[in-house]
């Protein structure tokens, strides 16, 4: 089990490296001048492609994630599962609105503005640190 939790850790870094970075693409493209299309494809290019990768990383995360939950016997553990649970449901949540917002950028019909997008950038640390906190000290 413990090879299936380092391989755990491992992706799900790698998932959340994707997640940090996919929306400081959002706050570029966020302030792009009106005319510049070669910057604006190019910053859509490169938010496509890890949107792509970082969704790739993210099903062995959760696979390893599911094994190591059955193989512990999740029921039997303490509440901070069940939270944790729940803030993964939240991470798969962004990670899915990073998808539709890509799309509304990609369509030209995305109308938030880089300082929503600075704000949006932030909401992956605050369920990382929720995740890490349950994980390492379980409070309940």
């Amino acid at each position: 089990m413990l090879w299936i939790k380092a391989f755990h850790i491992i992706f799900v870094t790698s998932w959340f490296a994707g997640l940090f970075y996919v929306p400081r693409i959002f706050v570029n493209l966020a302030m792009v001048a009106p005319g510049s299309v070669a910057e604006h494809e190019r910053l859509i290019g490169m938010a496509q492609r890890l949107m792509r990768f970082t969704t790739i990383l993210a099903v062995p995360a959760l696979g390893l994630g599911l094994w190591l939950l059955f193989g512990y016997e999740f029921w039997r553990a303490g509440g901070w599962v069940h939270a944790k649970l729940g803030l993964v449901a939240a991470v798969l949540a962004y990670h899915v609105s990073c998808y539709g917002l890509l799309q509304r950028l990609v369509q030209g019909r995305c109308t938030k503005s880089h300082r929503w997008f600075r704000y949006y950038n932030e909401v992956p640390v605050f369920l990382l640190m929720g995740i890490v906190i349950l994980v390492t000290v379980k409070p309940f």
